[in-house]
């Protein structure tokens, strides 16, 4: 690394405030906002903390396109200001934050860690779901990495900075909101937001060990938001605990009249609602493909179960079902991902082919070969689908899977071409545009994070973070921190 600060040495590393006493590197949302308000911390110091850490892994971690360090104390400051005069906008207020770099923010730029978005895109301003964020006093460490639009493996030859896994650097953080799965785990922000078109918010928090949710399409507004796949794509909050997803979406949620597609439909007070215990709550586990396939870990698989058990000792039912053509469906999420995609970038690819990266171009030309009838397939299938999983949800409050079908991957042996062929849990729930979180359940024999999948009915956010938050109250997987200062390599 080229920067001279030492990064912090040990597994529970404190972020050290001289305003209170040190926090461990767990420190979620909720217990930052606690001390904020009892003046126990200021979200000066806390930032200070934050900023010194990002500065000195982010070389390592590739977390951070930029890092906003002087609008970040200045935010901060603005968040002690208000707290000294008796003001107070949220819980959110005076907690820093890692902003994915397809989302507009003003103060820095958004590139979709490309060298093809006009350098004016966004005009500076901030979408909706930043300024919500703003407006509640969040504080914004920086622009965090992705895959170039959210698409394709890294690219070292782009010249953006490669995201890394920080429980294993040799490992996959996944994609595409890498950078923010990588700053929440390695307390680089205390969350942030990511995207999510067929995994890209629970693919990292699967793979770096922290929670992730993937709303309902339409729950969050996604102007302001480079498109991905316009009928697919979601913003969703990424934090340690389900709990702190709860705070960032009542503030995220709800409607803007820039959004064609955002929902005309109230947002409660989740974090008063995931509370209620998990008593008499039904689940869904669909055996074949998401549990029977012969590529899931055994791992992930017995994770997944016994954290299912553990549920079910909390007043939860389960029952073992079949949810046929899942492997239809994630080809059919695939389909429309890419067809859509290609659609927004057809013109650019024309005539700017070798300004994108090299795994991005292919993945986007594919687009170009399938036809209108293969779309159309596609959408019926869609229809036949959503049914199909409404069905299954009349009769159990949540479906829950593994939320990956392993650990994080080695990254020297990623295959865009390869991972076509292999299983995915995810995209399914964008396909049928529900809300679904990925909640860590422990660490494989070799260190790296497992994580289950609770997906629930139509703006039933509430319902799958109250599953999860359940699980969180006896559990601490979701307060594991990776080795950073090790940065280990195997």
């Amino acid at each position: 690394m080229t920067d001279t600060r030492t990064p912090p040495t040990e597994l529970t590393s404190t972020i050290d405030n001289t305003a209170g006493p040190a926090f461990s590197t767990s420190l979620t949302i909720a217990d930052a906002g606690t001390a904020l308000r009892s003046g126990e911390l200021t979200s000066s110091h806390l930032t200070r903390a934050i900023l010194d850490r990002a500065i000195a892994l982010n070389d390592a971690l590739g977390a951070y396109v930029v890092i906003t360090e002087e609008a970040a104390m200045e935010q901060a400051a603005a968040a002690d200001a208000d707290f000294a005069a008796g003001v107070d906008h949220g819980p959110l207020q005076g907690i820093p934050l890692a902003i994915k770099d397809i989302i507009a923010m003003t103060g820095a730029p958004t590139t979709a860690n490309s060298r093809v978005l006009a350098a004016d895109w966004g005009d500076d301003a901030d979408a909706p779901v930043t300024a919500r964020l703003r407006a509640a006093g969040a504080v914004f460490v920086g622009k965090s990495t992705t895959s170039e639009f959210a698409l394709g493996l890294p690219d070292p030859d782009n010249g953006f900075p490669i995201p890394r896994n920080p429980w294993n650097v040799a490992h996959t953080p996944a994609g595409s909101s890498s950078g923010t799965g990588v700053a929440t785990a390695a307390q680089l922000a205390l969350g942030g937001l990511g995207t999510d078109t067929g995994g890209s918010v629970r693919g990292p928090a699967s793979v770096n060990g922290h929670t992730g949710l993937k709303v309902t399409f339409g729950r969050v507004p996604k102007n302001g938001v480079v498109p991905l796949g316009f009928s697919l794509d979601s913003v969703g909050p990424m934090a340690r605990s389900a709990m702190d997803c709860a705070l960032l979406l009542e503030v995220m949620a709800g409607y803007d009249g820039g959004d064609p597609n955002a929902a005309h439909v109230a947002v409660p007070a989740y974090s008063e609602l995931i509370s209620s215990g998990v008593d008499e709550l039904r689940i869904a586990l669909p055996m074949p493909y998401f549990f029977d396939h012969d590529d899931l870990d055994p791992e992930q698989r017995a994770a997944v179960l016994t954290a299912v058990d553990q549920l079910v000792g909390l007043g939860a039912s389960s029952e073992q079902v079949v949810l046929e053509h899942a492997a239809e469906a994630k080809e059919a999420n695939h389909l429309i991902l890419v067809a859509e995609a290609y659609a927004y970038h057809r013109n650019n690819l024309v005539h700017r082919w070798q300004d994108y990266g090299r795994f991005t171009r292919p993945s986007l030309a594919r687009g170009a070969f399938y036809t209108a009838a293969d779309y159309a397939q596609a959408s019926r299938f869609r229809s036949y689908w959503s049914a199909q999983v409404a069905r299954l949800l009349s009769d159990h409050d949540v479906i829950i899977t593994p939320s990956a079908p392993t650990p994080a991957e080695r990254a020297d042996e990623m295959d865009a071409s390869s991972r076509l062929a292999k299983p995915s849990y995810t995209g399914h729930w964008n396909l049928s545009g529900l809300p679904a979180v990925a909640v860590p359940v422990g660490l494989s024999s070799t260190g790296l994070p497992l994580s289950m999948q609770v997906i629930g009915k139509p703006f039933a956010e509430a319902t799958v973070l109250r599953v999860a938050h359940a699980l969180q109250q006896i559990t601490d997987h979701h307060l594991l921190v990776p080795p950073t200062g090790q940065l280990l390599v195997g």
